[in-house]
């Protein structure tokens, strides 16, 4: 149920332990992520670095440095780390040429489920159903499944939203290419801050030139009237997570554009020259429970993380990875593999958030994210996302 990164790793893992799995996804066009940037992790290319199926170096960019830059653009501290970056399009692109296209089927969106003894019936819009010994809910923030099994959980705003955008870096100045070359750039403001770091171009391109800058602004906005206005669209539609290029009103942008004087040059021009800045809300779920019988959430649809970890590809990659494990232990006794994989997943769960919540208060209303601090990458702890 869900057919983007987390619910593909998912079914990879599955179908390779001997199992018939078909996904249903709800969109009824193959996903596309906006040109957003993914920091790799080990456990989300596992599939592709496991089974030799896509050489990593062939679809990510790769940088040297975490660099903090202040506010004239001067390099205040850096030191020598790697990362690996893509895009969500290389990577869900990727995934899916990996699977069965005749069972990954699109415009299916699941509305309800019932299990018993023996099995899930799962119900769809088309009021047609279809029956499985596990459902596994890979359905995102707005899961489905999640409401179903926990409806009294809601989402926690987390006080400030993150602008994003992408330059190509043709678009840029020499000097900004090169004050900005093989690094993730930070700058740490009063109540803010912002990163910069290169990602694949269109179609996963690595070409000089072809590939793409990609930006994060994350600006404190008040819960209520003020977050509402920003997050209404230019048809005058109210939208609880995210507004895409193009969506967003133009006073906001040429606001958003203003303020760009306060960050560095470098970074204000990465900012100035993207033609349609998009915003997303910051919040996070915490789920009590995974499993539920013989039906289980996975990903962001248990735990919607904060950015600041860059882990939630990651995160759900690896719900994955381990229930996959967890029903071939149990020999294919799907109750008994959920009550395994249960508690291990909860708890990373919660380790991963509670890191994203401290990084989140300590840059946009503690103030204490200081610059040349660490940053707080990394799945199980921080730093296991470097990648050479």
């Amino acid at each position: 149920m869900g057919g983007s990164l987390g619910g593909l790793t998912a079914a990879l893992v599955l179908c390779d332990a001997g199992y018939d799995v078909e996904v249903y996804e709800r969109s009824e066009a193959p996903l596309e992520g906006r040109g957003a940037g993914i920091v790799l992790n080990p456990a989300t290319v596992r599939y592709f670095t496991g089974n030799d199926a896509l050489d990593v170096g062939e679809m990510s960019t790769s940088t040297r440095w975490v660099r903090y830059m202040d506010r004239e653009g001067n390099i205040a501290d850096q030191h020598p780390f790697s990362y690996r970056f893509t895009s969500y399009n290389t990577l869900y692109r990727g995934l899916l040429a990996c699977f069965d296209g005749y069972r990954y089927h699109l415009g299916e969106e699941v509305v309800g489920f019932d299990q018993d003894a023996r099995g899930v019936t799962v119900r769809f819009a088309s009021d047609r159903s279809e029956r499985c010994h596990l459902l596994v809910c890979a359905d995102g923030i707005h899961s489905t499944g999640r409401r179903l099994l926990l409806p009294d959980l809601a989402p926690a705003y987390a006080g400030y939203v993150g602008w994003r955008g992408i330059v190509e870096e043709t678009e840029l100045s020499p000097e900004t290419f090169a004050a900005l070359r093989e690094a993730i750039t930070y700058h740490v403001m009063p109540n803010s801050h912002a990163l910069v770091y290169p990602i694949p171009g269109a179609e996963g391109s690595l070409k000089p030139g072809r590939r793409l800058t990609n930006w994060l602004w994350y600006r404190n906005v008040a819960e209520g009237p003020e977050l509402d206005y920003l997050m209404t669209d230019r048809e005058g539609a109210l939208h609880e997570v995210s507004l895409g290029p193009g969506a967003v009103q133009e006073h906001h942008v040429k606001e958003l554009r203003a303020a760009a004087s306060e960050l560095p040059p470098p970074i204000a021009e990465v900012l100035l020259k993207t033609a349609e800045p998009f915003v997303q809300v910051v919040f996070d779920i915490e789920v009590p429970r995974m499993a539920f019988g013989r039906v289980c959430l996975v990903g962001d649809a248990a735990f919607t993380l904060r950015p600041h970890a860059a882990a939630g590809t990651a995160k759900a990659a690896e719900d994955a990875w381990k229930l996959g494990e967890a029903v071939r232990k149990m020999g294919g006794d799907v109750v008994a593999a959920l009550k395994s994989w249960e508690p291990g997943q909860l708890e990373l769960g919660r380790r991963v958030l509670a890191r994203t919540r401290d990084a989140g208060w300590r840059s946009q209303f503690e103030g204490t994210w200081r610059i040349g601090d660490p940053l707080p990458f990394g799945l199980y702890e921080i730093g296991d996302s470097s990648m050479p």
